[in-house]
């Protein structure tokens, strides 16, 4: 049997140790408190500096706003006539709110064209209750590209734009659009800053982008597609949308158009809505959207690239977008 042979201290001195072992064990707690409190602000001031560009729910749903210069926009001399197509399919929970953003700009000169692709909800009830304000035919097609070009086909208008069914126009877009292009001929195709929504349109975040960058375009699609706008020349030259994409047919079509060499310019002001839901392609084709992405890099890159050299290519884009949102936040630039 063992026996502690060591002498006895008495009580007090058992005591004392508890005591000891109590206070070193709060003084840990206390310390770990610290390095937790530490660690969250260290956090939370990297992710003042992370990234955006690529993140379309940033923060809890809120009503959103835009300034007041946005509802009191003021036309050219000359209104150039807009045309702007809505491909839809099976989309009657959100198109009726995007025929409403389009009509809802007063635009004098607007040809509005919905082309759907003969949905079987309430999409045709909602269009025809709408067919004195707009054109529309419902059909099967063999996809959104061949939609917006059939809308295209045959239509006026020296300015030109899509808007998918499930994405909104902001206030005095068309008027700024209009204004701008008609004191920058030089200029051929404009886009914007992208405000997104979710489903009840609550905005969740806001992407925001510095100035047009040529180079990066090669590499990755940063331009809000609800936004883009151009003049009749470029869909003439280009001979209208690639009907081999159904994901990146918009990137196809600004890559092409960068090629071609039509000048871009991004503009300073929030243009569009880009809506987050859970039936939107984006989150139901991942694996159409890799094919894609890939091929367009390879063919405008000249090989296949590893996702190591897109992040070096476009490290110093994100930099300056970074720059460009603290900016914003801090009010120092205005959109």
């Amino acid at each position: 049997m063992w026996v502690d042979d060591r002498p006895w201290a008495g009580p007090n001195a058992a005591s004392s140790a508890t005591t000891d072992f109590e206070f070193r064990l709060r003084a840990l707690e206390r310390r770990v408190v610290d390095l937790q409190l530490t660690q969250r602000s260290q956090r939370r001031w990297r992710d003042k500096f992370r990234p955006t560009l690529f993140n379309a729910e940033q923060y809890p749903p809120r009503d959103w706003s835009m300034p007041a210069h946005y509802f009191a926009s003021t036309l050219p001399p000359r209104p150039p006539t807009i045309t702007i197509v809505t491909p839809s399919l099976d989309q009657g929970a959100f198109i009726e709110r995007t025929i409403r953003s389009v009509l809802a700009q007063n635009y004098p000169s607007t040809r509005y064209i919905v082309q759907d692709g003969g949905s079987r909800d309430e999409t045709r009830a909602i269009l025809k209750a709408y067919e004195h304000d707009l054109s529309w035919t419902s059909e099967r097609d063999d996809g959104q590209a061949h939609a917006i070009n059939r809308g295209f086909a045959g239509s006026e208008g020296e300015l030109m734009a899509w808007l998918n069914s499930d994405d909104l126009l902001l206030p005095g877009t068309l008027r700024y659009v209009a204004s701008f292009f008609s004191e920058h001929p030089e200029v051929d195709i404009v886009y914007g800053q992208r405000l997104c929504i979710d489903s009840a349109d609550k905005e969740i975040g806001r992407v925001i982008l510095p100035a047009h960058d040529a180079d990066v375009l090669k590499w990755v699609d940063v331009v809000p597609q609800e936004t883009l706008f151009w003049r009749r020349r470029v869909w003439d030259k280009l001979g209208g949308l690639d009907q081999s994409f159904q994901y990146a047919l918009d990137w196809d079509f600004i890559l092409r158009a960068q090629l071609a060499g039509f000048r871009f310019y991004r503009l300073p002001r929030f243009l569009g809505c880009f809506r987050v839901h859970p039936r939107q392609k984006t989150a139901r084709w991942p694996d159409i959207s890799e094919r894609e992405t890939a091929r367009l890099r390879e063919r405008h890159i000249g090989r296949c690239v590893t996702p190591k050299e897109i992040n070096r290519a476009i490290a110093p884009y994100l930099r300056r977008h970074v720059v460009t949102v603290r900016a914003y936040k801090l009010g120092l630039i205005r959109f």
